[in-house]
């Protein structure tokens, strides 16, 4: 593939400055690898934030997208949209749930979550009904959701935040049971089975069993976002099927569409009639190419065995960074599931996105200190090998300094 020609990468006068950008456009894209509009080509270990399930230029995506767009992209919710009933029917035999809501991004299927979340309480008598949500968590940035996310610093300058929010710890059933304890408000917790942007944090199993018995016992919904950790990324399906439970709840995004932007919600049998018309409605959501975005992209998981790549890959990479980074002075932890893993660091390190792009490799830092990691579902080994080969000189050579 020869790129297009040179475009400029400095920052338009006309686009809201609301992003740090590297000095990089990107142009073009085949399977693990993209270019950007000088000629560059680098390894994606990043995946658009785990967005580019298939990588890029996938040959069994790229035709049924073209296929959709030739006859229809977008198509109100006036009318049935056929390839809703497809992907929703889907989801609920991969969820073990009922039903689903389709929206355009994770922060509407957090948004919708949420007000599911109050309208139980309500239908309950409960006229202030209170969330429990995580430090560090990140649900988004609508208001509701900042409100919800764990990271004063992207809250600051947006007060007054939306009250109704009880924050707790992770990982610590005895902190959850002391913030709830005598109050008859609360109505759901909300939680994000590996934190993503709160620096690679899982859920362990044992906790969630426990948050699955106390909402069971106390009838409160169990909302699990599955925005980053979900669709295949850790080798299940979901990520809180390691712990062997169903959530009422599950916010879906990112991977869901390998790229094309779509959200869902779905929801087992406690929450999935609590909507009714006029509750909520979106108008791109559930679009006919979202839709087939989705279903190709679930589809294409199956009959590749990505899954099973994601836990054998994943696995290979973790170990591989454990073993040539872990011991290194300076190096936290090293963790994480499948192909959603995080590297700690003792000091901050958002330099190293920039420079490891200087050496043409794509990822993140996140939660100031961690380096993300979140590669298209289709990496082999050898590419995860061609990730460390780039990655471990950088990092010995920034704790060195």
């Amino acid at each position: 593939m020869s790129a297009p020609s040179s475009a400029s990468t400095v920052q338009s006068p006309h686009v809201m400055n609301t992003y740090g950008r590297l000095p990089i456009a990107m142009s073009h894209g085949q399977g693990l690898r993209v270019w950007d509009t000088q000629g560059k080509v680098y390894l994606d270990a990043l995946a658009g934030i785990a967005v580019n399930t298939l990588g890029h230029n996938h040959p069994k995506l790229v035709p049924a997208l073209q296929d959709q767009v030739a006859k229809l992209i977008h198509c109100c919710n006036y009318y049935h949209v056929p390839g809703q009933e497809q992907l929703a029917a889907k989801l609920v035999a991969l969820s073990g749930m009922t039903n689903v809501f389709f929206c355009s991004s994770g922060l509407e299927a957090n948004e919708a979550a949420l007000k599911l979340a109050r309208k139980f309480g309500h239908d309950k008598g409960i006229d202030r009904p209170e969330i429990v949500v995580y430090e560090r968590a990140f649900h988004g940035r609508s208001i509701a959701t900042l409100s919800a996310t764990g990271n004063t610093k992207i809250q600051k300058g947006f007060e007054p935040l939306v009250d109704g929010f009880i924050r707790v710890p992770v990982n610590d059933i005895a902190a959850l049971k002391q913030a709830t304890e005598g109050n008859p408000n609360v109505v759901a917790v909300f939680l994000e089975t590996i934190q993503g942007e709160g620096g690679i944090n899982p859920m362990r199993a044992e906790y969630l069993q426990a948050v699955r018995q106390l909402c069971n016992e106390r009838d409160w919904l169990m909302m699990v976002d599955e925005v980053q950790c979900g669709m295949g990324r850790t080798g299940k399906w979901f990520a809180h099927q390691w712990a062997g439970i169903t959530p009422d709840v599950m916010p879906l995004a990112k991977g869901l569409g390998s790229g094309v932007p779509i959200g869902a919600v779905v929801a087992g049998p406690k929450a999935a009639h609590i909507f009714q018309p006029g509750n909520h409605g979106t108008t791109f959501g559930g679009n006919p190419l979202a839709m087939r975005a989705g279903i190709e992209t679930i589809r294409i998981m199956e009959e590749d065995g990505l899954l099973l790549n994601a836990t054998e890959v994943g696995a290979y990479l973790k170990q591989a960074l454990q073993t040539q980074l872990g011991h290194l002075a300076g190096v936290k932890e090293v963790r994480g599931q499948g192909l959603m893993i995080g590297v700690e660091l003792e000091k901050p390190c958002s330099v190293l996105t920039e420079r490891a792009a200087q050496a043409g490799l794509l990822l993140s830092v996140t939660a100031d200190s961690v380096i993300r990691l979140v590669p298209p579902l289709i990496i082999t080994k050898q590419e995860a090998d061609e990730v460390m080969s780039r990655l471990v000189p950088l990092v010995r050579e920034f704790l060195a300094s």
